[in-house]
């Protein structure tokens, strides 16, 4: 078993004036017809936590969202692997009124893996991969109860220093949202993925599931519980179980309008 523990900030650029539910139909709207501003929906993000969110970008605007600073700590029962990302950000433009399009970038990556059986550590570092998502709402985009999605997505190898393993691999997500009373949320995501073996350039399926619980403590400053299993096809694979936590959201303006 591997266990790891993660936590994040998460600085997201939004326009404060940009929110707002509507209650007419929003279906016409495109990426070159933006969404009015009147009628756009709460402010809904994909980081810092594992599980994502079935909520789409209003169609003709776009989102940004970053880590400023992220560190993981990785150990098994031979090596430690821990890790500093600067900046990793996800950009995402909005297609229709319940589809976006999603460029994911690992901007910088300092990794020091330690092998504690042969007392030796490598250190690497760089620009890491590339994936382009492409998200689709099937219920609750506009304030409902609940929300569930679909998030189809493909990696391309574009890491330095043997950050990543150059290999093209994809997936496809499930997140489903609960909202519960007095500010609490409870998210669930089931993800199966395409990766190629550590040890040939074969590939194996990988089913990843998550349940996260979040609270709204005073203004944007919010917190969450969360836990991440992954279970892998490849021979001699190990389960990885992580219990995550944390989340400081920071909304700074933007001097622009959001639409096109």
């Amino acid at each position: 078993m591997r266990r790891a523990l993660g936590a994040s900030a998460a600085l997201v650029f939004f326009c404060p004036d940009c929110l707002g539910e509507g209650s007419q139909d929003k279906s016409g709207f495109n990426l070159f017809r933006p969404t009015p501003d009147a009628l756009l929906r709460e402010l809904a993000t994909d980081r810092p936590d594992k599980t994502e969110n079935p909520y789409t970008v209003d169609a003709g605007h776009f989102q940004l969202e970053l880590d400023l600073v992220s560190y993981t700590r990785d150990r098994t029962k031979d090596e430690t692997v821990r890790a500093v990302s600067v900046a990793p950000f996800n950009l995402k433009v909005g297609l229709t009124n319940s589809s976006d399009l999603q460029f994911i970038a690992e901007t910088y990556t300092r990794q020091r893996t330690t092998d504690r059986v042969a007392v030796t550590s490598r250190a690497m570092s760089g620009f890491g991969d590339v994936a382009v998502r492409w998200k689709i709402n099937f219920w609750g985009n506009d304030g409902a109860k609940t929300g569930f999605g679909m998030i189809s997505f493909a990696k391309v190898p574009t890491n330095q220093d043997g950050l990543g393993n150059n290999a093209v691999e994809g997936g496809v997500i499930f997140p489903l949202e609960i909202k519960l009373a007095e500010d609490w949320d409870l998210g669930m995501m089931t993800e199966v993925d395409w990766r190629q073996n550590s040890d040939s350039s074969a590939y194996h399926a990988e089913s990843i599931n998550t349940i996260t619980v979040s609270h709204r403590l005073v203004g944007t400053l919010e917190a969450y519980v969360e836990f991440f299993s992954s279970v892998s096809g490849e021979r001699n694979s190990e389960w990885i179980g992580t219990f995550d936590f944390g989340d400081l959201q920071i909304d700074a303006e933007c001097s622009a309008r959001c639409g096109c």
